[in-house]
């Protein structure tokens, strides 16, 4: 497919790009931290300015703006279940073209041998070297997915991680890049559909972020079993050109000029990358150009879906943000003819049952603690529900907060502090810690919780001490 031209002119060198959407926010000390964190500042997040949508094809939203939203009710016990880390795996996917150059990709999957309708999910960009973000690995997305009968692939494009070739900024000149990312999903798409497990006529294709600009660029020339793109607050921020929220525009009135597939996109209020003016702009030019031109017009939807927690950019990274995104997606998926019913169930991490041994509140009670870890634990509370403190008998301390699993992101940072085993003090609104026994999060396949593996990833937590 020829997703790009050449360029033969020049290029801008230290752009600043979109961030990938945070998987986590998570804080860790030993005991000789004297530092502390801004109340209610996530350790890990480092974006700018705030977002919304409205106008065209737009809905009220806002269901998590405080973030005290009940879990999902999954009623699907009697389902076959799929072990909690949804038998990933970390494949090379070869670059035509580029001999030796290869997409490390990982790649979730049901049990059994398919055929299974497949998702392609693309990843952000965080700022600075993109060989040092962290392997793509969306385990909130990835769970909705798999438990209804889906294969999932996160491929790390060309540049990213560990993964061969190099990053193409392409200057100023946002379209082009869009078009050059979207050469390396198509190299995703194409070979996993030749794969015996995979349904290569049912297809959907997804991108938060950096990502979502590839995924809307990918649709211009999509693959005949692509029914569906999903647009997670995408685009690309580059600070440093000028006018880059009219060439970012214009990159989106690019492809909605070529769009062939259906596409829903899904923005927030108070994303810290988008305003909800340039939001609204954006989807304009991609509509207007789909009028303007040949042949039948792909529907595109916008939705706004109001406030979520402290920025908007993050949701689809965070388990917690299913409940915003996944009914908007079902619906969606649906129309277009895609499966949406559970088949399976996934394992995943509970909370331990809360022992009585202090109120969350009692800062005095967290044991090993010195003022700096004091500090620390007043500022746990301050943060969002889906949260975890952990702390170790010699005085090490970590909290976490959202991203899939806080509980083991709280326990592998507090670790890699620690000579000695940390273990969970309190989750969510909870102390669930006992002088007699380990507290650990219990998993309900009896195997180890995948974040465990992750979780002490420097994309993932800020650790200091």
């Amino acid at each position: 497919m020829a997703f790009r031209k050449l360029l033969t002119g020049w290029a801008v060198t230290g752009t600043a790009c979109v961030l990938s959407v945070a998987l986590s926010n998570a804080h860790a000390a030993s005991l000789a931290d004297a530092a502390s964190v801004p109340n209610n500042t996530p350790a890990l997040s480092a974006s700018p300015s705030s977002t919304s949508t409205s106008g065209q094809h737009a809905n009220a939203g806002g269901p998590l703006g405080n973030a005290k939203v009940a879990r999902l009710a999954l009623d699907d016990a009697y389902l076959p279940v799929v072990h909690a880390d949804m038998n990933a795996q970390i494949i090379q996917i070869p670059v035509d073209g580029e001999p030796g150059v290869t997409l490390e990709t990982t790649v979730y999957r049901p049990e059994g041998s398919g055929p299974f309708p497949m998702v392609v999910f693309n990843h952000g960009k965080i700022q600075g070297d993109p060989r040092l973000q962290a392997r793509s690995d969306p385990m909130s997305f990835a769970r909705e997915f798999v438990r209804r009968g889906y294969v999932v692939v996160a491929p790390n494009r060309r540049g990213f991680a560990g993964s061969g070739g190099t990053y193409e900024q392409d200057g100023c000149d946002v379209a082009s890049n869009g078009m050059g990312q979207a050469s390396d999903v198509a190299t995703a798409v194409d070979y996993m559909s030749k794969q015996p497990f995979v349904d290569a006529n049912h297809i959907v294709v997804a991108g938060t972020s950096h990502g979502g600009l590839a995924t809307m660029a990918y649709g211009t020339e999509a693959a005949k079993g692509v029914r569906a793109l999903i647009n997670f607050s995408g685009g690309l921020r580059q600070d440093a050109c000028t006018g880059w929220q009219g060439n970012l525009t214009q990159a989106f009135g690019d492809y909605g000029g070529k769009a062939r597939v259906a596409s829903l996109w899904l923005y927030g209020d108070n994303d810290s990358v988008w305003s909800p003016d340039l939001v609204t702009k954006m989807f304009a030019a991609f509509r207007t150009a789909q009028a303007g031109g040949n042949g039948s017009v792909a529907s595109a939807k916008l939705i706004d879906f109001g406030a979520y927690k402290n920025d908007a950019h993050r949701l689809v990274g965070d388990r917690d943000g299913v409940q915003v995104w996944w009914p908007k997606v079902e619906s969606f998926l649906a129309e277009q003819g895609m499966p949406t019913s559970v088949q399976y169930r996934v394992a995943t991490a509970s909370a331990p049952q809360a022992t009585g041994y202090a109120s969350i509140d009692a800062v005095g009670a967290v044991p090993f603690l010195d003022q700096a870890g004091r500090d620390g634990y007043r500022n746990f509370l301050k943060q969002y529900p889906s949260r975890a403190f952990a702390v170790s008998d010699s005085g090490a301390w970590s909290w976490a907060e959202g991203g899939d699993n806080p509980m083991a992101v709280a326990v592998a940072n507090c670790q890699q502090h620690s000579s000695d085993p940390c273990r969970l003090y309190a989750v969510n609104g909870n102390v669930v810690w006992a002088n007699d026994t380990a507290t650990t999060a219990q998993n309900d396949s009896n195997g180890d919780a995948h974040a465990v593996a992750d979780a002490a990833e420097p994309s993932h937590a800020l650790a200091s001490r």
